[in-house]
Formats: C-alpha cells, structure tokens, sequence
C-alpha cells in the first residue's frame, strides 16, 4: 500500500461516525446507567446508614427534648397530677418578671463583653502567633489549652484565683503596684467584669485558632504594596488584614454570641448568680425557676425566648453579610 492510500484510510479510522471512535462514550453511557440503577436498586441509602447512629442520638437527646420544652411552656406542669394548658400565661409571666429583664440585661452585657474581648484578644493572639516556626506550634498547643480544659475545672480555678483577702493570687499582684485588694465575684460592682474576665480568658484561644486559619487567605501581596506605599503596622492590620478576615469575624461573632447568650457554668459555679443578682443570667434564672422552685413551665418559657433570640441574632447577621457581599 503507498503512503498516498494509508493516508485518507487513517483518516477514516479516525473520523467521526465511524464505531471505534465511540467506544469510550459507550462505556462513559454504560458506568452512567449502572450509576443510575445502583441508585435505584438501594445504594442511595448507604450514607444515611452510617449517619443513622448520630441522628438517633439527635433526636432522642436534643430534637425530642426541645419539642417537649415548646409544648412545657404552654402547660403549667404537675408532675404525677397531670399538666394543665394555661396557654401564653408562662411567657406573659416570665416577660412581665422584673428579674427576668434584670437576668436578660446582664445575659446581653456579659455576651458583648465576652465577644468583644475574645475576639479581640484572638486576633492579637493569632498575630503574634502567625508562621510556620516549630516554637510557634508549641506556643499554639500551649495557648488553646484553656479552651480543652473542661469549664468547671477553670471555674474553679478562677474562683481560687479570686480569693478576696490580700493573700489571694489576684490581690496579691494588684498589691504589688499599689492598688488595694478587690472583692473580685464577692462585690456587686466587679463580679460581672470578673465572669467576663474569665469567658474571655477561655474564648479567646478558640477564636486565635479560626483567625490564625483565615489568615492563610490573605493575600501576601496587599501587605508588600501596603509597605512600599509607606504605611506602617497598625495601618497595614488595619486595612488589609481585618478587611481580609471579614467573613472569619462574622463566624466569629455569631459563635462567641450564642456562647454568650447561653453562658451557665461559670456563672453558676463562681457566682450562682449573686452577689445580690448581680450576675443572674437567663440560663441560671432558668435553672432555678425549672429545677430549684420547681416551675417547669414557667422555666420552659424562659427556655423558648433564648433560643428565639438567638434565632434572630443569627438569622440578622446572616442577612447582614449576605447585604455585604453583594
């Protein structure tokens, strides 16, 4: 066979419509359909399988019990007498409740007191901790321990550390530059700042971590022309690096506000709520309502409107970024 011949022939076994080019489409139609009838004939349920356990749990221990809160919250609640429907009169009594309104402010004045100070201590923590240094992994490990340690055993240290004589820690290093020694949680005017010390001491860790990931997106090049137009640190954190973490802080804030909102341990375990009320918060106002006088439906209520509050708290910020981002 000449070249002139074998030419126009390998033409023809490489031209469109002719079966051997078609092969490989057959076999991509083939896997398709086998896909499909997999997916018919049962194989479609095999995530749900593995995810059967947790949803069990989900909903026996959290989605069950929070239909039982909502339907509590209507009922003046009898054990072994049966409950009886009272309609809205739970919630008009736990809105009309002076120390409902009183537990409600101090709720939304330690969640922005704790939000605004982790964050804020997480950004400065993550910038000082930023590379790729072996020391500074160390350091990391180091620093998020306070967000591993379980919340009664910082509680308890706190309390220790609050020690109102002179001889406590705390009183001791305010004695060393002069100051007198505090009440710290014993005295109404400081027990509020010091749960918020404490919130913040254990958040911040938390928040270095997501602020130390999102800073890996941060475009390297706005910091080098940032510095070749002459602007120093502060304006280069300032405009390049806080403008660039900007859905990282909106995570943040929705996280550190519902940790807020729902804040129980530390209050109860380093104040109970006192001096005088002065840090009774919604959740312990709750628990002594529910457990301690025994007024489930009127606690169930309380119970009800926190969680629709951060409903809306949520639900706003999420309109907000998403106003932002178009």
């Amino acid at each position: 066979m000449s070249l002139d011949q074998a030419e126009p022939a390998a033409s023809t076994a490489a031209a469109p419509g002719v079966p051997g080019t078609h092969k490989e489409g057959r076999r991509g139609g083939a896997s398709t359909g086998r896909r499909a009838r997999d997916r018919r004939s049962g194989q479609w349920w095999t995530p749900w399988l593995f995810l059967a356990p947790a949803l069990i749990l989900f909903l026996y221990f959290k989605f069950i019990p929070m239909a039982n809160a909502l339907t509590m919250s209507f009922q003046d609640v009898r054990p072994y007498l049966g409950n009886r429907w009272v309609g809205t009169d739970n919630y008009a009594t736990v809105l009309e409740s002076a120390g409902f309104r009183e537990a409600a402010w101090h709720t939304v004045v330690l969640a922005a007191g704790q939000t605004a100070g982790s964050m804020a201590l997480g950004l400065v923590l993550a910038l000082l901790m930023e590379g790729q240094s072996r020391r500074l992994g160390f350091v990391r490990s180091a620093a998020f321990l306070p967000v591993v340690v379980p919340i009664a055993v910082v509680a308890e240290l706190w309390r220790i550390m609050y020690h109102p004589t002179g001889d406590g820690m705390l009183n001791s290093l305010l004695g060393l530059v002069g100051w007198g020694p505090s009440g710290f949680i014993n005295d109404p005017d400081t027990s509020m700042a010091s749960i918020m010390l404490t919130g913040i001491w254990r958040g911040a860790p938390y928040d270095m971590m997501i602020i130390l990931a999102g800073l890996t997106s941060v475009d390297r090049g706005l910091y080098e022309a940032a510095k070749v137009d002459g602007a120093s640190r502060w304006q280069r954190v300032w405009h390049v690096t806080v403008p660039g973490l900007r859905s990282v802080f909106s995570i943040l804030f929705i996280l550190a506000a519902i940790r807020g909102l729902r804040v129980f341990t530390e209050v109860f375990l380093l104040t109970n709520g006192g001096p005088d009320g002065s840090t009774e918060v919604v959740m312990t106002l709750i628990y002594k309502l529910g457990l301690e006088q025994n007024r489930l439906g009127v606690g169930a209520a309380g119970a009800v409107l926190l969680f629709v509050a951060t409903l809306i708290l949520t639900v706003v910020v999420q309109l907000l970024r998403r106003r932002e981002s178009k």
